[in-house]
């Protein structure tokens, strides 16, 4: 016994030694598109570990080729952070037609204890096809109630919940009441009609608050659901406020304030334009709806939703893109292609790659960690043979996690190699 215990300890330090020793991966030639708008065209990028640790100018850079491990010489190819997709429910929701995949839901109005972390599934088939167009981070959100719970941050790779987890417990998701809604349905939309229940809606989420505060304020005996919105108040924890009109919009914004609420962002925000001072005053940043859909009244503009995204970052208002909707998870996939559009409708090539990358970090508040290609950060990353925000063209060839490199192999892949022999 006392000599497997010697042998074990053995191996354990030998393993150890191992992993020091090794030395950095280099990657050289590729145009590289570091996240926070700036753009590389003859990059010369190392991974050291973890982290990435030189970045530069190929032309001008000298190194020592014996200092690394490996060089990849991906010269007319394309290095891109890995983007980030908020605001979904990937890993919690698998067919949309079978009840017993779907567990983004938990019953009741006030969830604020509920918890997407736990729920996550590693081994969901649609997270690694998303992962093969680049999206390598989700905030993975319950949906739901008024308060439908708290969103995790995760890795779309990894053993386990906990292997995958980036970021616990984010924020809380509100839901907040709409004080008018669209009658009719998809293919025959009616008129907007007032929601006489607006108020005592309102109301209802007051109330809660006002006890979650006087919680938050005193010594009380443990209350789950109370407990878990002490972060709002102490400033741990973000509120993501579900809303799209100007004037509920205004009445969240104004409720926040009300009990300090300092981590606000607006999901969804179709109505922002309407109210940019005013976003602009409070620091407040958005998540946008899905890019790829029809505007949601009669009198806009058809190109409304493509249009958004370069309007706002003309007003200086920090937003990301996201994709809730219908068949969002196994949609996700196309975010990249969204970021796209936005680009045909006058957005900046790196504007748009920041509003999937750096400007998602920021708003989930994880920019210390990756969002960008600088030194230090997570070197969660992948590389593509063509632009990743063309879906003619993307082809994701490698993709790394904290250094480590992930498989690409997913199961429509699989599906088209067994098809393709027959």
């Amino acid at each position: 016994m006392k000599n497997k215990k010697i042998i074990l300890f053995l191996l354990t330090v030998l393993m150890c030694i191992n992993i020091h020793a090794q030395k950095p991966i280099l990657f050289i030639g590729a145009t590289a598109h570091l996240g926070n708008g700036k753009v590389i065209e003859n990059s010369i990028i190392s991974v050291s570990g973890e982290k990435f640790e030189l970045i530069g100018n190929a032309s001008t850079v000298r190194i020592d080729p014996t200092a690394f491990d490996t060089i990849y010489k991906i010269y007319g190819k394309h290095i891109y952070p890995g983007f980030i997709i908020p605001n979904i429910t990937l890993g919690i929701t698998e067919i949309g037609a079978v009840r017993a995949t779907r567990d983004y839901r938990e019953v009741g109005k006030f969830n604020p204890n509920v918890r997407s972390l736990i729920a996550y599934n590693t081994d969901s088939k649609i997270s690694k096809t998303v992962l093969s167009n680049g999206i390598m981070i989700a905030q993975v959100t319950p949906r739901g109630g008024v308060i439908s719970g708290q969103s995790s941050i995760m890795h779309l790779d990894g053993e386990n919940w906990e292997d995958a987890k980036l970021k616990a417990d984010d924020g809380i998701h509100l839901n907040w009441p709409k004080s008018f809604y669209s009658t009719g349905w998809w293919a025959e939309p009616g008129g907007m009609k007032k929601n006489k229940h607006y108020n005592e809606k309102v109301e209802e989420i007051n109330t809660l608050f006002e006890k979650a505060f006087s919680y938050f304020k005193s010594n009380s005996a443990i209350d789950l659901k109370m407990e878990s919105m002490k972060g709002l108040f102490s400033g741990e924890k973000t509120l993501y406020i579900h809303s799209n009109k100007a004037n509920d919009m205004r009445d969240a914004i104004k409720f926040t304030k009300k009990y300090n609420i300092k981590n606000r962002v607006i999901v969804g925000a179709e109505d922002a334009l309407k109210i940019t001072t005013l976003l602009k005053n409070e620091k407040i940043p958005l998540i946008l709806n899905r890019i790829h859909r029809l505007p949601s009244t009669q009198d806009r503009p058809i190109d409304y939703p493509f249009t958004q995204a370069k309007k706002l970052t003309d007003e200086g208002i920090l937003f990301c893109l996201s994709y809730e909707g219908d068949m969002e998870a196994m949609g996700a996939r196309n975010l990249p292609f969204t970021a796209g559009t936005t680009i045909a409708y006058g957005q900046e090539y790196e504007d748009a790659v920041k509003s999937i990358s750096l400007n998602t970090a920021k708003i989930l508040r994880i920019d210390n960690l990756v969002g960008s290609i600088e030194k230090d950060k997570q070197a969660t990353f992948f590389i593509s043979s063509g632009d990743a925000l063309d879906m003619r063209s993307n082809n994701v060839e490698k993709a790394y996690i904290n250094g480590k490199e992930v498989d690409l192999i997913d199961h429509q892949k699989l599906l088209y190699k067994k098809y393709k022999k027959n």
